[in-house]
């Protein structure tokens, strides 16, 4: 029996390949779901009333780039961040969306140090990306959808209660 012997190389190649395959596919769920492409910077809830609310936030929208934030409406008690979430960049003119972290408040840098291998950033972002790509498919499979989202009016009062606390005269 033959066995096919692969280098480093050509396995990392085949992995950045499957992992380009990924991002694509993810833009395509992701349109799917939600049409981001069409949603002005805000944040929107998606309720299929099942008691996992979706929150989908806008963070940033730039010519060829858009910074999304993807939760549930459930709080990590240690850190007060919502979990699960995953930090979305998409870039239209490629058609491609890749998570680019998927830990509240941890930047890659944070996970895997502060020069790793290819290989270990490629096998991290694989995990990340496929994570994400279940979790589309789960949220479309159980009635999320453009159809179930709207703007937060939950982030809007916060929003407005922080402001007018900010702006209200001491004993006034």
């Amino acid at each position: 029996m033959t066995t096919l012997q692969l280098s480093p190389e050509r396995l990392l190649s085949r992995r950045f390949v499957w992992l380009m395959d990924l991002y694509e596919e993810n833009f395509n769920r992701l349109e799917k779901l939600f049409s981001p492409s069409t949603l002005v910077p805000d944040r929107y809830r998606s309720s299929v009333h099942d008691g996992f609310d979706v929150l989908l936030e806008i963070v940033e929208r730039h010519a060829y780039t858009t910074e999304v934030r993807l939760s549930y409406d459930l709080l990590d008690p240690a850190t007060g961040l919502h979990t699960p979430s995953a930090m979305l960049r998409i870039y239209a003119d490629a058609r491609v969306a890749e998570a680019t972290h998927c830990l509240p408040g941890r930047q890659l840098v944070d996970v895997l140090g502060p020069f790793p291998a290819a290989r270990t950033v490629v096998e991290h972002r694989l995990r990340m990306n496929t994570f994400l790509s279940r979790w589309l498919d789960y949220l479309s499979g159980h009635g999320h959808g453009t159809h179930t989202l709207m703007i937060d009016g939950a982030a809007a009062g916060a929003d407005l209660a922080a402001g007018e606390e900010a702006g209200a005269v001491p004993g006034g």
